[in-house]
């Protein structure tokens, strides 16, 4: 039997009375991009941080490449990397101390951790800021050290919140194809605002408003289902529908 990636098995988050996420379920394998959308406050980063054991599910559970997050925790984040939304960095820390922090966190040493800090530097473009402390750099860099982080164990799934906030034209170029040739062997949750980067990455999208998911499906069977048009356009069309929903 295959091991899925990354499940979601009827993850329920309430706080309080309010119920921020509802009975969402959903799975990725290994050599997927799942888009993960949805308007502002819409639930998402609120299921991210049930599937990465940041937050404890009210009800249902999260799976981390087989293992379940609440049952193994240590086990299944071993097998992701996280980068959530506005990551907090250690200000005190040039980028290369940040980065073999992080790894001997995750249980490396010597050899392999040098080895896993120079790929991950490498990947993401910040050997020109290695040695400047984390205070000091841009938003886009702060971001790029942030993505170094969750890709410094080779983990076989990843959860990636706003991955390019912040960055310049050229630098999300540079993730983007990152996170295409990723997307070929990883199971890779991609939860973005930018709908053209939705359009380039994803191989399939999840729309998710007031905690359920209101659309689940592959971008091109999207497309096809909104007649002429980009699947740019197709997708806003959507939204609109949720805003028109939630304002009646």
């Amino acid at each position: 039997m295959t091991t899925r990636g990354i499940e979601a098995r009827d993850l329920v988050k309430d706080f309080g009375p309010f119920r921020a996420v509802d009975g969402v379920s959903f799975a990725v394998d290994k050599g997927s991009v799942l888009g993960f959308l949805g308007p502002n406050g819409a639930g998402k980063s609120t299921t991210m941080k049930m599937l990465t054991g940041f937050l404890t599910p009210t009800a249902g559970s999260a799976v981390i490449h087989g293992h379940l997050v609440a049952a193994a925790p240590i086990e299944a984040k071993r097998h992701l990397g996280y980068l959530p939304e506005r990551g907090p960095l250690y200000g005190e820390m040039t980028s290369l101390e940040f980065l073999r922090f992080i790894g001997r966190a995750r249980g490396l040493g010597g050899s392999a951790l040098r080895a896993a800090v120079e790929r991950s530097i490498e990947l993401c473009r910040i050997a020109e800021i290695r040695h400047r402390l984390l205070s000091t750099l841009s938003k886009g860099y702060r971001q790029r050290v942030g993505l170094a982080q969750a890709l410094l164990h080779d983990p076989p799934c990843l959860i990636l919140d706003e991955p390019t906030d912040g960055l310049d034209p050229n630098q999300k170029d540079v993730v983007r194809t990152l996170i295409r040739d990723m997307g070929r062997d990883k199971a890779i949750i991609l939860s973005t605002h930018i709908l053209e980067e939705v359009e380039a990455l994803c191989t399939r999208i999840i729309i998710i408003d007031r905690g359920r998911i209101r659309l689940d499906d592959t971008p091109e069977a999207i497309k096809a289902g909104g007649g002429a048009g980009s699947l740019r356009d197709r997708l806003a069309e959507v939204f609109r529908s949720l805003t028109a929903a939630k304002e009646a």
